[in-house]
């Protein structure tokens, strides 16, 4: 991939500097869907760096004035033109909206020079802030999975399952929004 710009962030593939940052977010992830990626030290951190260099499906999201990482969005390449994404973001960078802003370049980005035809993106029934994202960019919500998947256990070790949404947008909507909206 290619680096994108926005007005306030830099889109590029994960660097040795990320380290930290990344530390920052995946050490208290607070969605239940992030639990498997939790690191505890500087050193897991590095570790988890040098997986996502040699991997082009995790982006990192950076602050344009000093290219520090603030979040990450990740996608998985469906045959042939659907694409699932998703996203993970400090929390101390909320509210400023780097994450629409980021989401909404990537999306053009896989509408325009990955050709996508349909994008989607899953999110548990209590994340709010995500659901909140998906509908500022204008996604579709298409259905709740019931007991969908389980990240976490209940005390006598079973499986506690979750509900998760589906929020989708296909090309044709996204170059109307973009037309209609200026999204």
């Amino acid at each position: 991939m290619k680096k994108i710009e926005t007005d306030r962030l830099i889109l590029r593939r994960f660097s040795k500097s990320d380290s930290q940052g990344l530390l920052e977010y995946l050490a208290n992830p607070r969605v239940n869907c992030f639990l498997e990626d939790k690191v505890h030290t500087i050193e897991e951190a590095v570790l988890k760096v040098q997986k996502r260099k040699k991997d082009d499906s995790f982006v990192a999201v950076c602050l344009k004035g000093n290219n520090y990482l603030i979040g990450e969005i990740f996608y998985l390449k469906e045959a042939p033109n659907t694409y699932s994404i998703g996203w993970h973001f400090n929390a101390e960078y909320e509210g400023k909206g780097y994450a629409s802003e980021s989401v909404k370049a990537f999306l053009n980005y896989l509408f325009t020079q990955r050709d996508a035809r349909r994008i989607y993106a899953y999110t548990e029934e209590d994340n709010y802030k995500s659901q909140k994202l998906c509908e500022k960019l204008e996604m579709r919500k298409e259905g709740c999975f019931v007991e969908f998947i389980s990240f976490t256990k209940y005390e006598d070790g079973t499986p506690r399952y979750e509900n998760t949404l589906q929020y989708a947008l296909l090309k044709k909507e996204w170059i109307k929004n973009i037309s209609s909206n200026g999204l």
